[in-house]
């Protein structure tokens, strides 16, 4: 079964995306891992990022994305199908990954994700507004070493369908006081979560993104108060630079391929570091 990861911050803004596309990326081209990025963030920005706006509006149209999904139980209709939905061999690097496949996200999702809490459960208790995703996705999930979910910036029932197939979590972040104030809020939730859900979803960590030489003083001395903050979990050492390359090589165009480190440069190795540690610590 798929070790699944979500990856979450109340701020946008912050590099969460780019952190889970890259490391998607870095498992399956790097360590020959199957795995599946799931976007379940309505910004879409993963999916944009990974097949390009051209193809995810084909998709949307055809209502192979996840806002089908959740419109189907809105609806009481059954047009979302898991196998046409998926994203084969995604990324622009290298053409395209072979390891790494993709579920998309959609704006559209932004117009029924109000609505999604009021869907009342079945008959016999067994699909809730929470298991959505999971109800889509169990016979699948072995099909995958790992399953990482970009979230969208908040806590709601959107992120809950997330964090219930999840068994980690990664909070990123940039190292300013503002982008850390919701990481208690975090914690506290998914305590309250697993209490209530009997889950048992753990944090893998807190990641600096967008790490920047103008701002050392400040960076650092937010990585120092975090590090000191024991109800926190481990910060990692390795920190993902900001550099403006990565923002010209981040988004798709069939036209261009990359190498990981044309795409990533500097940031390519605590990236790579990071990937590392979460196969070994990730069981």
């Amino acid at each position: 079964m798929a070790i699944v990861i979500s990856t979450i911050n109340l701020k946008g803004g912050v590099g969460k995306t780019q952190l889970t596309v890259g490391i998607a990326e870095i498992l399956a081209g790097n360590y020959n891992k199957k795995v599946l990025l799931i976007d379940l963030d309505p910004q879409t920005n993963a999916t944009v990022m990974l097949i390009g706006d051209k193809k995810w509006k084909y998709l949307n149209k055809k209502g192979c994305t996840l806002y089908q999904m959740f419109k189907d139980k809105i609806d009481n209709t059954s047009h979302f199908n898991i196998n046409n939905a998926i994203v084969k061999k995604v990324s622009n690097i290298d053409n395209g990954l072979v390891g790494l496949d993709l579920l998309p996200s959609s704006l559209d999702l932004i117009n029924i994700q109000d609505r999604i809490p009021n869907i009342s459960q079945d008959q016999f208790g067994v699909v809730s507004p929470a298991t959505i995703l999971e109800s889509n996705i169990k016979d699948i999930m072995g099909n995958y070493d790992y399953i990482f979910i970009d979230c969208p910036p908040n806590l709601g029932i959107i992120t809950l369908n997330g964090l219930f197939i999840s068994k980690y979590y990664i909070i990123p972040t940039k190292a300013d006081y503002i982008s850390t104030y919701g990481i208690p809020q975090i914690l506290d939730r998914i305590k309250d979560f697993n209490k209530a859900s009997k889950k048992n979803v753990r944090p893998l960590g807190i990641v600096i993104t967008l790490y920047s030489g103008y701002h050392k003083n400040l960076h650092d001395d937010v990585i120092s108060m975090l590090k000191r903050e024991k109800k926190y979990p481990k910060v990692f050492d390795e920190v993902i630079p900001f550099r403006q390359k990565i923002a010209e090589t981040a988004y798709y165009n069939e036209k261009e391929s990359y190498t990981f480190k044309q795409k990533y440069g500097d940031a390519y190795s605590p990236m790579k570091k990071i990937a590392e540690a979460i196969i070994n610590e990730a069981v």
